[in-house]
Protein backbone atom coordinates (compact mmCIF):
# COMPACT_ATOMS: atom_id res chain seq x y z
CA UNK A 1 0.00 0.00 0.00
CA UNK A 2 1.05 3.50 -1.08
CA UNK A 3 1.09 5.59 2.21
CA UNK A 4 3.03 8.48 0.29
CA UNK A 5 0.69 11.85 1.37
CA UNK A 6 0.57 13.87 -1.63
CA UNK A 7 0.78 17.48 -0.67
CA UNK A 8 -1.15 20.08 -2.35
CA UNK A 9 0.30 23.19 -4.29
CA UNK A 10 -0.54 26.36 -2.56
CA UNK A 11 0.14 29.64 -4.89
CA UNK A 12 -0.65 32.91 -3.64
CA UNK A 13 -1.09 36.24 -5.61
CA UNK A 14 -0.85 39.45 -4.12
CA UNK A 15 -2.26 41.69 -6.80
CA UNK A 16 -0.05 44.86 -6.15
CA UNK A 17 0.45 48.80 -7.49
CA UNK A 18 2.56 51.27 -5.12
CA UNK A 19 2.28 49.27 -1.97
CA UNK A 20 6.33 49.62 -0.99
CA UNK A 21 5.29 50.43 2.52
CA UNK A 22 3.76 46.48 3.01
CA UNK A 23 4.62 44.40 0.54
CA UNK A 24 7.85 43.21 2.00
CA UNK A 25 5.76 42.66 5.33
CA UNK A 26 2.83 40.61 3.57
CA UNK A 27 5.39 38.50 1.69
CA UNK A 28 7.57 37.86 4.99
CA UNK A 29 4.28 37.13 6.82
CA UNK A 30 2.66 34.83 4.38
CA UNK A 31 5.69 32.39 4.07
CA UNK A 32 5.40 31.89 7.77
CA UNK A 33 2.18 29.77 6.80
CA UNK A 34 1.88 26.35 7.43
CA UNK A 35 0.65 25.59 4.22
CA UNK A 36 4.13 26.86 2.53
CA UNK A 37 2.98 28.45 -0.35
CA UNK A 38 4.61 29.87 -3.33
CA UNK A 39 3.82 33.89 -3.55
CA UNK A 40 3.13 35.73 -6.72
CA UNK A 41 3.15 39.25 -6.89
CA UNK A 42 1.24 40.83 -9.82
CA UNK A 43 2.84 44.18 -10.24
CA UNK A 44 0.46 47.30 -11.98
CA UNK A 45 3.18 49.07 -13.17
CA UNK A 46 4.69 50.38 -10.19
CA UNK A 47 6.30 53.59 -9.75
CA UNK A 48 7.84 53.33 -6.01
CA UNK A 49 9.86 50.11 -4.34
CA UNK A 50 7.50 47.57 -5.18
CA UNK A 51 9.24 45.22 -7.23
CA UNK A 52 12.10 45.59 -5.84
CA UNK A 53 11.20 44.97 -1.94
CA UNK A 54 9.14 42.26 -3.23
CA UNK A 55 11.54 40.03 -5.06
CA UNK A 56 13.79 41.09 -2.06
CA UNK A 57 11.50 39.16 0.34
CA UNK A 58 11.49 35.97 -2.33
CA UNK A 59 8.39 36.84 -4.31
CA UNK A 60 7.76 35.69 -7.62
CA UNK A 61 7.23 39.50 -9.82
CA UNK A 62 5.45 38.95 -12.53
CA UNK A 63 3.40 42.63 -14.58
CA UNK A 64 -0.03 42.59 -14.97
CA UNK A 65 -1.11 42.29 -18.92
CA UNK A 66 -2.25 45.28 -20.00
CA UNK A 67 -1.40 49.37 -18.45
CA UNK A 68 -4.60 50.14 -18.08
CA UNK A 69 -6.30 51.54 -14.79
CA UNK A 70 -8.12 51.23 -12.19
CA UNK A 71 -7.42 46.97 -13.75
CA UNK A 72 -7.62 44.75 -10.50
CA UNK A 73 -9.55 42.58 -12.40
CA UNK A 74 -6.45 42.53 -15.14
CA UNK A 75 -4.32 41.96 -12.18
CA UNK A 76 -6.06 39.10 -10.75
CA UNK A 77 -6.88 37.87 -14.09
CA UNK A 78 -2.61 37.54 -15.22
CA UNK A 79 -2.35 35.89 -11.38
CA UNK A 80 -4.69 33.36 -12.10
CA UNK A 81 -3.52 32.22 -15.67
CA UNK A 82 0.21 32.20 -13.97
CA UNK A 83 -1.02 29.93 -11.15
CA UNK A 84 -2.97 27.62 -13.23
CA UNK A 85 0.01 26.84 -15.75
CA UNK A 86 1.97 26.15 -12.82
CA UNK A 87 -0.50 23.49 -11.81
CA UNK A 88 -1.15 25.06 -8.39
CA UNK A 89 -3.84 23.00 -6.88
CA UNK A 90 -5.19 25.70 -4.59
CA UNK A 91 -4.68 29.29 -5.35
CA UNK A 92 -5.75 31.91 -3.19
CA UNK A 93 -5.62 36.25 -3.24
CA UNK A 94 -4.52 38.88 -0.63
CA UNK A 95 -4.82 42.23 -0.69
CA UNK A 96 -1.18 43.62 -0.59
CA UNK A 97 -1.75 46.79 1.47
CA UNK A 98 -2.46 44.84 4.85
CA UNK A 99 -1.23 46.00 7.80
CA UNK A 100 -1.71 43.33 10.54
CA UNK A 101 -1.75 39.87 7.80
CA UNK A 102 -1.02 36.94 10.04
CA UNK A 103 0.13 33.02 8.78
CA UNK A 104 -3.29 32.47 9.88
CA UNK A 105 -5.29 33.74 7.34
CA UNK A 106 -4.04 32.11 4.76
CA UNK A 107 -3.98 28.86 7.17
CA UNK A 108 -7.84 29.15 7.60
CA UNK A 109 -8.27 29.99 4.40
CA UNK A 110 -6.70 27.10 2.64
CA UNK A 111 -7.96 24.59 4.96
CA UNK A 112 -11.79 25.51 3.99
CA UNK A 113 -11.09 24.62 0.71
CA UNK A 114 -10.96 20.73 2.10
CA UNK A 115 -14.48 20.80 2.09
CA UNK A 116 -16.14 24.01 0.29
CA UNK A 117 -15.09 25.29 -3.49
CA UNK A 118 -14.33 29.09 -2.03
CA UNK A 119 -13.90 30.35 0.98
CA UNK A 120 -13.78 34.15 1.39
CA UNK A 121 -12.68 36.33 4.29
CA UNK A 122 -14.77 38.28 6.38
CA UNK A 123 -13.23 40.79 8.95
CA UNK A 124 -14.01 43.69 11.36
CA UNK A 125 -13.19 47.34 9.95
CA UNK A 126 -13.26 51.13 10.65
CA UNK A 127 -16.53 52.45 10.94
CA UNK A 128 -16.06 54.44 7.99
CA UNK A 129 -14.24 51.41 6.08
CA UNK A 130 -16.30 49.89 3.28
CA UNK A 131 -18.63 52.35 1.76
CA UNK A 132 -18.79 50.82 -1.39
CA UNK A 133 -19.50 47.40 0.23
CA UNK A 134 -22.47 49.40 2.73
CA UNK A 135 -23.75 51.57 0.11
CA UNK A 136 -23.74 50.00 -3.33
CA UNK A 137 -22.57 45.85 -3.09
CA UNK A 138 -24.39 44.80 -0.62
CA UNK A 139 -27.92 47.12 -1.23
CA UNK A 140 -27.96 45.67 -4.80
CA UNK A 141 -27.06 41.85 -4.26
CA UNK A 142 -30.38 42.14 -1.72
CA UNK A 143 -32.15 43.37 -4.79
CA UNK A 144 -30.84 41.36 -7.94
CA UNK A 145 -29.66 38.41 -5.82
CA UNK A 146 -30.78 38.33 -2.98
CA UNK A 147 -29.42 34.27 -2.30
CA UNK A 148 -26.07 36.23 -1.27
CA UNK A 149 -27.04 38.95 0.72
CA UNK A 150 -26.00 37.12 3.69
CA UNK A 151 -22.59 37.64 2.28
CA UNK A 152 -21.01 40.22 4.93
CA UNK A 153 -18.14 41.59 2.16
CA UNK A 154 -18.77 40.76 -1.18
CA UNK A 155 -15.92 42.26 -2.50
CA UNK A 156 -12.94 40.73 0.12
CA UNK A 157 -9.64 40.73 -1.41
CA UNK A 158 -8.95 37.30 0.57
CA UNK A 159 -10.61 34.71 -1.26
CA UNK A 160 -9.52 31.28 -1.88
CA UNK A 161 -10.58 27.91 -4.43
CA UNK A 162 -9.66 25.15 -6.18
CA UNK A 163 -7.83 24.98 -9.25
CA UNK A 164 -10.50 24.22 -11.20
CA UNK A 165 -13.13 26.91 -9.82
CA UNK A 166 -10.73 29.30 -10.46
CA UNK A 167 -10.16 27.94 -14.80
CA UNK A 168 -14.09 27.97 -14.86
CA UNK A 169 -14.30 31.09 -14.01
CA UNK A 170 -11.48 32.95 -16.05
CA UNK A 171 -13.38 30.87 -19.01
CA UNK A 172 -16.91 33.13 -18.57
CA UNK A 173 -14.76 36.11 -19.30
CA UNK A 174 -14.07 38.39 -15.63
CA UNK A 175 -14.54 42.30 -15.69
CA UNK A 176 -11.33 44.18 -15.78
CA UNK A 177 -11.84 46.61 -12.93
CA UNK A 178 -12.96 46.89 -9.68
CA UNK A 179 -15.87 45.11 -10.61
CA UNK A 180 -14.33 41.59 -10.67
CA UNK A 181 -14.57 40.98 -7.02
CA UNK A 182 -18.63 40.47 -6.57
CA UNK A 183 -18.38 38.98 -10.23
CA UNK A 184 -16.28 36.32 -8.95
CA UNK A 185 -18.94 35.56 -6.28
CA UNK A 186 -21.96 35.76 -8.41
CA UNK A 187 -20.62 33.22 -11.12
CA UNK A 188 -19.27 31.14 -8.53
CA UNK A 189 -22.70 30.79 -6.85
CA UNK A 190 -24.70 30.66 -9.89
CA UNK A 191 -22.43 28.02 -11.50
CA UNK A 192 -23.87 25.92 -8.41
CA UNK A 193 -20.32 25.85 -6.27
CA UNK A 194 -20.10 25.92 -2.62
CA UNK A 195 -18.99 29.31 -1.09
CA UNK A 196 -18.60 30.18 2.45
CA UNK A 197 -17.34 33.04 4.19
CA UNK A 198 -14.24 32.71 7.65
CA UNK A 199 -14.03 35.41 9.68
CA UNK A 200 -10.14 36.41 9.56
CA UNK A 201 -10.33 39.11 12.55
CA UNK A 202 -9.45 42.58 12.35
CA UNK A 203 -8.22 43.80 9.31
CA UNK A 204 -5.89 47.15 8.87
CA UNK A 205 -4.97 48.24 5.42
CA UNK A 206 -3.35 51.09 3.90
CA UNK A 207 -5.59 52.13 1.43
CA UNK A 208 -7.90 53.47 3.74
CA UNK A 209 -6.03 56.30 4.73
CA UNK A 210 -6.14 57.19 1.21
CA UNK A 211 -9.96 58.04 1.40
CA UNK A 212 -10.60 58.37 5.22
CA UNK A 213 -11.49 61.60 4.75
CA UNK A 214 -13.10 62.06 1.34
CA UNK A 215 -15.19 58.92 0.11
CA UNK A 216 -15.86 60.81 -3.78
CA UNK A 217 -12.05 58.85 -4.14
CA UNK A 218 -14.03 55.70 -4.26
CA UNK A 219 -16.46 56.62 -7.25
CA UNK A 220 -14.92 55.04 -9.85
CA UNK A 221 -14.68 51.49 -7.94
CA UNK A 222 -18.13 52.35 -7.09
CA UNK A 223 -19.37 52.94 -10.62
CA UNK A 224 -17.51 49.59 -11.86
CA UNK A 225 -19.28 47.75 -8.81
CA UNK A 226 -22.66 49.41 -9.45
CA UNK A 227 -22.88 48.32 -13.22
CA UNK A 228 -21.10 44.91 -12.52
CA UNK A 229 -23.89 43.43 -10.94
CA UNK A 230 -26.81 45.58 -13.00
CA UNK A 231 -24.88 43.60 -16.28
CA UNK A 232 -25.17 40.12 -14.01
CA UNK A 233 -28.61 41.05 -13.04
CA UNK A 234 -29.05 41.26 -17.11
CA UNK A 235 -27.12 37.90 -18.02
CA UNK A 236 -29.15 36.26 -15.54
CA UNK A 237 -32.86 37.26 -15.74
CA UNK A 238 -32.90 39.38 -12.44
CA UNK A 239 -33.12 42.85 -13.94
CA UNK A 240 -37.03 42.61 -13.39
CA UNK A 241 -36.36 42.38 -9.79
CA UNK A 242 -35.71 46.28 -9.42
CA UNK A 243 -39.47 46.54 -9.73
CA UNK A 244 -39.83 46.02 -6.51
CA UNK A 245 -37.99 48.63 -4.66
CA UNK A 246 -39.78 51.27 -3.11
CA UNK A 247 -38.55 54.48 -4.48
Amino acid sequence: MDLTTVIPKILLIFPAKNEEETIEYVITTAKQSRCNPEIIVVDAFSSDRTVELARKAGGIVIQQDAKTFPAKGIAMKTGLREAIKSKADIILFLDADIKNLTPEWIDNLVDGCTNCDMVRGYYQRQPRDAAVTKLIARPMLHIFFPELSHFEQPLSGEVCARNEVWKSLLEKNPPDGWGIDVWFLIETALSGYQIKEIFLGRKEHTSFEDYREDLGKLAKMAEQVEFTIIKEAFKHGRIHLHGAVSI
